[in-house]
């Protein structure tokens, strides 16, 4: 396995989401590096359990180790110097997808804050609310009228996570998981919240 900060910082979320029974949703998660810049990303979607697929609420968590990240964590491993504290790039985005009809964006009002709780030293700020429609063409001799509309709204976060030097100097500090399981239950009871909302789905695609 992998011994770095950022995947340390992966399986400390991890550990949030499944403290939290959140369901991953297997196939969209991703961990991928830019071979011409040499930015690490790491993706994943958990929504609620029981929701079928695609589930009703979901949020898509993108983490990324840029390259000035990992120079300012090579420079302290290897040269003991830390001029810079290196930090995870962090965007939330949180999904309510499934919709017969178009939503109003006023309905997450309530539920989507200004920004996130404190995650260490800093918070997530909501950067943007879209509203998705989506058509699906009919196949010829199977589907005898024309599919509805799907309707989906989201709410996106965005912020940096600094690292602190006592997280980098000691693998066996529980900074990252108190900071990150603080992340994971701000996103836990954020979908809980927005599955509650009283809006009209479509039926999965497996019911």
């Amino acid at each position: 396995m992998l011994d770095h900060v950022f995947t340390d910082a992966i399986g400390a979320l991890r550990d949030a989401f499944e403290a939290a029974f959140l369901e991953r949703q297997a196939f969209d998660e991703h961990f991928q590096v830019d071979v011409l810049l040499g930015d690490l990303s790491w993706e994943t979607s958990y929504g609620l359990p029981g929701e079928g697929q695609p589930p009703r609420v979901v949020a898509h968590v993108n983490f990324d180790w840029p390259t000035w990240s990992q120079t300012a964590y090579r420079r302290w491993y290897v040269e003991e110097v830390l001029d810079q504290l290196p930090a995870i790039e962090m965007e939330i985005v949180f999904r309510v997808q499934r919709l017969r009809e178009s939503p109003d964006r006023s309905v997450l009002q309530h539920v989507a804050s200004d920004t996130s709780p404190l995650i260490g030293d800093g918070r997530l700020e909501r950067a943007g609310t879209t509203i998705e429609i989506a058509y699906v063409d009919p196949i010829e001799g199977v589907d005898e009228v024309e599919p509805p509309a799907e309707y989906a709204i989201e709410v996106t976060y965005e912020g940096l996570y600094e690292l602190a030097e006592q997280t980098l100097a000691d693998g066996s500090s529980t900074l990252l998981d108190e900071h990150f399981g603080a992340l994971g239950g701000w996103i836990a009871s954020t979908l809980v919240k927005l599955g509650d909302l009283k809006l009209e789905f479509l039926p999965a695609d497996d019911e």
